[in-house]
């Protein structure tokens, strides 16, 4: 868990990806069906893994892209399906696999249509923009429905890819969805992909099925139903973006010229070996907006603007920089954006209640009780927010990886994926309307409430030590009191929903912590919080370290 010497630094010359060999060895290697680790596998958010690895080749992206097709048709899901990618080598290479067998299989496919910047070429499509693509194209059907494809590894390191599937409610698939998909795909390549249906890519991007679609303009067009727009043009106020060179780079512009905002395109750049970014907390790259390691660069340009912000490499996770205190823990922006946005969206229903994952901060319940709101706690991962943003008996989703959405200023779903365009924006409306920036009101919120200390560890663990930290149980916690405090409840279940949590979270009236397997990397997280300060909060995960290590060792 140490961090490296390199770290917030740009990236030596000899770390970056190889992309001709990342890419070649897409098209060379061909997977293990009968490894697990070359296998398809949907963790948190869709399948991810590198070429490097033979955990995500062509082979792979073919056969997930079948079984989407089968499960679309097993479903009578008939509607258009969204796709986009974003700016990771190996983004692309699965997206001519993935349209190569759309059009195949006769799907009905929207993608990018291009714009001045890519000369007319497909270009990059945020998370955020696909979701609300279908939700808007579903409003009033009851059949026809679209779903959509996502081709991203979020803030994964260049050399990885990813690819996920959002049925028609436009939020990440449910386990029952993507498990289905992941045993049909594994099927397809135990079976040499036999029953794969392919054209060329040529063919796929003139068949009659593929047709283009303007994805930046339709996204971009709708931000003033849920961003106050007016206020922060009026601010006099300076705001400053950097995308980071991922899936919104040609959407920020747009968007300060569509709405005459005082808002600064830090980088328009796009490098898929990210040489740019300043390396993480482990000297690896990573486009982690809520990494201060990763982050340093916006932070050292705080002064420059009142608030700044970033996204990751697909825009749906949000990193918030304020001039008062500089980068902001993910906890802390989720607590001021529910305060705010409970108090400052008067055509909310009264009954909306706030969703969080059970790793995210307790400052976010003692927020929800001064404002008079209900709090859903859930395990980690959007998709347990997804319908009650879609019937608008959640005002917000959060969760403390620094991804969220919320509902439009008359109480509408926009994106039931994780948006991290709208939180930088709002964090731009809170200034302009407060005369307070996030870091501020932050403040102000500990003064009320007190305040937590909050922090997340990560340490490197295999796919088998994983399951075992996923198979976590209260009973392997023999321990009567956490760093001197009685023990008051062991989950392993979430108590908004009922539904497993994948680790196990311990709880005293001083603090509390969670273990769990990361979803996404070869990594186990530690979430830990006390009401105590710093050194309790070291006790706190020196012992939920020592837990973790005896169950990885037994």
């Amino acid at each position: 868990m140490g961090i490296s010497p390199q770290a917030g630094r740009l990236p030596e010359e000899n770390t970056l990806a190889n992309l001709p060999r990342l890419v070649s060895r897409y098209y060379s290697e061909r997977p293990d069906p009968s490894d697990p680790g070359q296998q398809v596998a949907f963790g948190t958010s869709g399948h991810r893994g590198s070429s490097l690895k033979t955990s995500f080749n062509e082979w792979h992206i073919l056969a997930t892209t079948q079984a989407i097709c089968e499960y679309r048709e097993a479903q009578g899901i008939d509607g258009p399906l969204y796709i986009g990618m974003d700016t990771h080598a190996l983004s692309e290479p699965a997206f001519v696999s993935a349209l190569e067998v759309l059009a195949a299989n006769g799907v009905e496919t929207r993608i990018d249509a291009g714009c001045e910047e890519t000369e007319g070429e497909v270009g990059y499509t945020p998370t955020p923009a696909i979701s609300n693509a279908i939700l808007v194209y579903n409003q009033g059907r009851t059949s026809g429905l679209a779903d959509g494809i996502v081709i991203t590894p979020s803030h994964n390191p260049p050399a990885d890819g990813g690819f996920k599937y959002n049925p028609t409610n436009g939020g990440p698939a449910d386990t029952s969805v993507t498990g289905w998909i992941q045993d049909r795909a594994n099927a397809h390549l135990a079976d040499g992909l036999a029953n794969v249906k392919r054209v060329t890519y040529a063919e796929a991007l003139e068949a009659p099925t593929t047709q283009r679609f303007d994805f930046v303009d339709s996204y971009v067009g709708g931000l003033d139903k849920v961003i106050d727009m007016a206020a922060i043009r009026a601010s006099g106020l300076t705001f400053g973006v950097d995308p980071l060179g991922g899936a919104g780079v040609h959407y920020w512009p747009r968007i300060a010229k569509k709405y005459d905002l005082p808002l600064e395109v830090i980088s328009t750049t796009v490098d898929p070996t990210f040489r740019f970014m300043r390396v993480d907390w482990d000297g690896k790259i990573r486009m982690d907006c809520s990494s201060p390691h990763a982050m340093a660069g916006l932070i050292e340009n705080k002064d420059r603007f009142d608030v700044s912000f970033a996204c990751d490499t697909d825009h749906d996770r949000h990193g918030i920089v304020a001039r008062s205190t500089g980068l902001l823990n993910p906890n802390h922006y989720l607590a001021v954006a529910i305060e705010y946005l409970f108090t400052h969206r008067p055509n909310w229903s009264e009954t909306a209640a706030i969703g969080k994952t059970l790793v995210s901060s307790s400052m976010i319940d003692y927020v929800a009780e001064g404002i008079g709101r209900k709090v859903i706690e859930v395990p980690v991962g959007f998709k347990w927010f997804v319908d009650g943003l879609i019937d608008g008996s959640l005002g917000f989703g959060g969760e403390e990886s620094a991804g969220a959405s919320f509902l439009t200023l008359d109480g509408k779903p926009w994106s039931t994926d994780k948006d991290g365009i709208i939180l930088g924006l709002l964090a731009a409306e809170i200034t302009a309307v407060t005369g307070k920036d996030p870091g501020e009101r932050y403040q102000a919120l500990t003064e009320r409430f007190g305040s937590p200390v909050y922090e997340r560890v990560d340490a490197p663990a295999n796919r088998e030590q994983k399951a075992k930290l996923k198979a976590l149980s209260p009973e392997q916690v023999t321990a009567k009191t956490l760093a001197g405090h009685p023990i008051t409840r062991k989950l392993t279940e979430a108590p908004g929903n009922g539904a497993a949590i994948g680790g196990l979270k311990v709880v005293t009236d001083a603090g509390w912590f969670a273990a769990r397997p990361s979803g996404t990397e070869d990594v186990y997280k530690i979430y830990a919080e006390s009401f105590e300060g710093e050194a309790h909060l070291k006790r706190i995960q020196e012992e939920a370290k020592a837990l973790v290590d005896s169950v990885l060792a037994g």
